[in-house]
This record gives structure tokens, C-alpha cells and sequence, in this order.
């Protein structure tokens, strides 16, 4: 087990020191880190087999989670490594061998800036309602956004935080704010658990780690209706398509109600891709949806399909269109043409930006 435990440090603190954001580990290949959003196996590592990955894994589990595993065929912990690396971490099982994903998560919380993210998202850390959503696809960067938010809000109000996470990710030092961070099936039995008892818990602004189910969102809806300032994060490609997979979630008999309050609640949707960077490593591109008078009336009216309008023509109100956001990275000479056409969701119109 040593020997294990011993070879699982190397491995992470190695994926530390490259710069990985993700490390692998399954049977018949090689521990495999992703950086800047490519896949390296490690040459000089051996071919894992069933024995050793099963070693490794143990390392990772305490015996009431590796219980769980059995039980349960998976399993989403956080584990930390002397306090130096921090990871969350998926163990699953394929073709009836375990594997593990390991995502490192930075242990210093990096600001708006530091992130090369849109000023403007300053203006949300200072609201006192609402609801505020991070979307985007997997490992783009949504809770290294939320959690920038939210340690500017620990640094400038003397607000009661409350997180509910499956795993916790980032661990904030309290500054001016008092903050909780509850883990599902740590300090909560479960997701909704938690959830229906925040309220109770008086919280200024709350976090909630993922969207997952119709109920979370009822459930951060009427927290940011009474009077709290919600953050979250969604897997959808942009505004539009978050409010239409928010509502569709309901049922027909439900979606007036959802709708309505999702005009009066929502401030803000901010979309974000991380993009291969010429010079090396990502850099974001990002589209961010400000909810002013006229969206609020496109999501009363069913009319959600002209919102990427709204956005692209409101560029003095500080919202931001995914496309003009790559045409200036491409104009910076950050990314390349090819990466941005990729990551565009309409690249004829990226062209013509650009041209």
C-alpha cells in the first residue's frame, strides 16, 4: 500500500509541476495527463495493470468511500495531497477494471484578472440578488470563474456565504465574509438535502456547485427571488440555449411560472471557452448576457431565439458576443484563425467580423 501511496504523490506532484489540468489513470495504459488541453501519456512511465490501478485507487479512498464504489460503480470525491495539490476526482469502473480522472485544482484562487476574464463580471460580485450562471462545456473553466466571483465578494463584503458542492473544489480563506462550504455526502446527505435547507442557514449569497436537476434550479430560483445572490453553472453552449434548457427542464404546466421567474431573477449568463494560446497554455473567449429590460421581455414573450442578437448589438451596455470576443483574440494575435472558426458557433459570422 505504500508503495502506492508513494507513486500516487509522484504522479500528481508531477502533474503539478507540468502545468496538467487533468491526469488519468485506467488499465492497459500509461498515466496520462491532459495540458493545455492535450493528451500526453508519460513515456517513461510503465503500462498499468489491473493490480496497480486498483493500488492507486485505494490510495485515493477511505474505506466508507471505497464501499461506496462497490455499491455504487463510481464515485466523486476531493483529495488533497499535503495541502500542496488539490484534485477532484472520479473513479469509475470500464469493461470491469477500475479507472480514476483526477482534475487539479490550484489552491490559490486567481481574480477576474489574473483569469483574463471580462471586467464586467465585477459588476455582478457587487449585486445583492439574482441569479448569476456559468455555462459552457466540460473543463472550461466555469467553477475557476464562479470561484473568482465569489473570493471577491469574501474580500469586499461582510456577506454569509454558503456553498453546496458535490465535491467542494476551491477552499476560500474567510476574509470579510463568513463563509460555509458543505459537501454532498460529507456535510449533507445529499444535493437536494442540502439545497431545501439553505435558506434556513441565512445566506446573503449562495453557490451552488452544478444545475443538475429541475428541482435545484426551482430551488436557486426562489432563492434569488427572496432576496439572495445566486451563483452557478449550467453545460450549455450560450445565453440563449441556457434560459431554453432551463425552461424545458419543467413540465409544459410549469413553464409560465419558471419562465416569469426566470425574466425577474436572472442578471447574467456568461459563456466560456478556454482556447489553445499561440504563445503556449488557454486563454478564455467569452460571450457574457446582461439581463436588461428588452431580454427580460424576449424571455416573457418566448422569444429566446433573439437574444444572440441582443448581445451582439449591445456591446455599450458591456455585453460581449462569443464571436467578437475571438475576432479581437485573433486580431491580439492570441489564438489562431483555425481555433477560433472551431470554437465559434458561427464562424461565417466570425469571418465577416474579422474581414
Amino acid at each position: 500500500m505504500e508503495d502506492y501511496q508513494k507513486k500516487l504523490a509522484e504522479l500528481m506532484v508531477f502533474a503539478g509541476q507540468q502545468g496538467a489540468s487533468d491526469l488519468h489513470i485506467g488499465v492497459g495504459k500509461r498515466p496520462t495527463l491532459r495540458v493545455d488541453g492535450n493528451l500526453i501519456a508519460l513515456a517513461k512511465e510503465a503500462i498499468l495493470n489491473p493490480e496497480s490501478v486498483a493500488g492507486l485507487v485505494s490510495a485515493l479512498l477511505t474505506p466508507e468511500q471505497q464501499d461506496k464504489l462497490i455499491k455504487e460503480r463510481e464515485i466523486d470525491l476531493a483529495f488533497s495531497y499535503e495541502d500542496k495539490i488539490r484534485f477532484r476526482v472520479n473513479v469509475y469502473f470500464q469493461r470491469g477494471y477500475l479507472a480514476a480522472a483526477l482534475r487539479l485544482i490550484p489552491v490559490y484562487i486567481r481574480n477576474i484578472e489574473e483569469l483574463n476574464l471580462p471586467p464586467v463580471l465585477h459588476e455582478f460580485t457587487k449585486m445583492n440578488q439574482g441569479f448569476f450562471l456559468a455555462v459552457g462545456p466540460a473543463g472550461h473553466g466555469k467553477s475557476t470563474t464562479l470561484a473568482a466571483m465569489v473570493d471577491e465578494i469574501n474580500h469586499k463584503r461582510m456577506d454569509h456565504i454558503i456553498t453546496i458542492e458535490d465535491p467542494i473544489e476551491y477552499i476560500y480563506v474567510q476574509d470579510r465574509a463568513l463563509i460555509d462550504q458543505r459537501e454532498v455526502g460529507f456535510d449533507t446527505v445529499d444535493f437536494h438535502r442540502g439545497l431545501k435547507s439553505i435558506l434556513r442557514q441565512d445566506p446573503d449569497v449562495i453557490m451552488i456547485g452544478e444545475m443538475r436537476d429541475p428541482e435545484s434550479i426551482a430551488i436557486a430560483l426562489t432563492a434569488a427571488e427572496t432576496g439572495h445572490l445566486v451563483f452557478s453553472t449550467l453545460h450549455t453552449n450560450n445565453a440563449s440555449q441556457t434560459i431554453d434548457r432551463i425552461i424545458d427542464s419543467f413540465p409544459a404546466s410549469q413553464q409560465g411560472q419558471i419562465r416569469s421567474q426566470l425574466s425577474a431573477t436572472l442578471v447574467g449568463v456568461m459563456s466560456e471557452r478556454l482556447i489553445p494560446r499561440i504563445s503556449g497554455g488557454r486563454v478564455p473567449a467569452c460571450e457574457v448576457m446582461i439581463t436588461n429590460s428588452a431580454i427580460r421581455n424576449l424571455i416573457r414573450e418566448l422569444k429566446t431565439y433573439q437574444i444572440d442578437l441582443v448581445v451582439e448589438t449591445s456591446s455599450q451596455d458591456g455585453m460581449i458576443s462569443l464571436n467578437r470576443s475571438l475576432a479581437e483574440l485573433v486580431r491580439n494575435k492570441e489564438i489562431s484563425l483555425e481555433n477560433a472558426e472551431m470554437y465559434s458557433l458561427n464562424a461565417n459570422e466570425l469571418r465577416m467580423l474579422l474581414s
